[in-house]
């Protein structure tokens, strides 16, 4: 496939990432009255951590709930309201993560109104603050055209799609991922490619079905059957 662009642009070098985690340097809570003053004091990527990074974490496995706050409240607390509450959201539907910060403060200051006691959990299962780096490295692969990313997306690794896909929107303007931007560089003739790569609400999957969901739409552009 060729696609027909007005002009050249620079090459795409693809990244690969790695997570390393630690202690955010705030006190765990034990119930919710502890997790709402935390929150209030936890650096800004405790929230990033607990609410973005969870899909690329190795450990995480939790097929209903994407952060980390509402499977606390599920399985720690056993509070299924809150969780569900918490579960729903989206913290890419927000302006920055200060809004996110008192989403989800409001919300544990509802709950508190409503119950009739604090809850607490068990011994061991207080949440842990934490925050990460992510460690970038090169891929070994580049991209001179619009159709040489097309080609490679089937290939891609899952933390490549986590890094130019998700983490991107941390770093780039207009909270756009690293296809959308460098796509846009070629001017007319990537708008359909850069539409079906954007129309997926990605926050709910998982990385496999992301990149699933990545091929398909490139697919559908390229007009061929969609599998899977």
């Amino acid at each position: 496939m060729s696609i027909r662009t007005e002009k050249t642009n620079m090459p795409f070098f693809m990244k690969d990432c790695a997570l390393i985690a630690r202690m955010a340097g705030i006190d765990t809570a034990i119930n919710l009255r502890e997790m709402r003053e935390r929150l209030l004091h936890c650096p800004i990527e405790s929230i990033f951590h607990h609410f973005c990074e969870t899909v690329i974490r190795p450990t995480f496995d939790d097929p209903e709930y994407r952060n980390d706050f509402a499977i606390w409240a599920a399985r720690d607390l056993q509070d299924r309201v809150l969780a569900e509450q918490l579960g729903i959201i989206n913290p890419y539907s927000f302006h920055d993560l200060e809004e996110v910060r008192r989403c989800v403060i409001d919300i544990i200051d509802d709950r508190l109104s409503e119950v009739t006691y604090i809850p607490w959990v068990k011994m061991d299962n207080d949440f842990r603050f934490m925050r990460a780096v992510t460690v970038v490295f090169d891929a070994g692969k580049q991209f001179e055209l619009p159709e040489d990313l097309v080609a490679a997306l089937p290939e891609m690794s899952l933390s490549s799609v986590y890094y130019h896909y998700v983490e991107a929107r941390r770093r780039t303007e207009n909270h756009k991922d690293d296809f959308t931007v460098w796509l846009s560089g070629f001017g007319s003739g990537t708008e359909g490619l850069i539409e079906a790569l954007g129309c997926i609400d990605f926050y709910f999957m998982s990385l496999p079905e992301l990149k699933a969901c990545l091929v398909r739409a490139v697919a559908q552009f390229k007009g061929e059957p969609a599998i899977g």
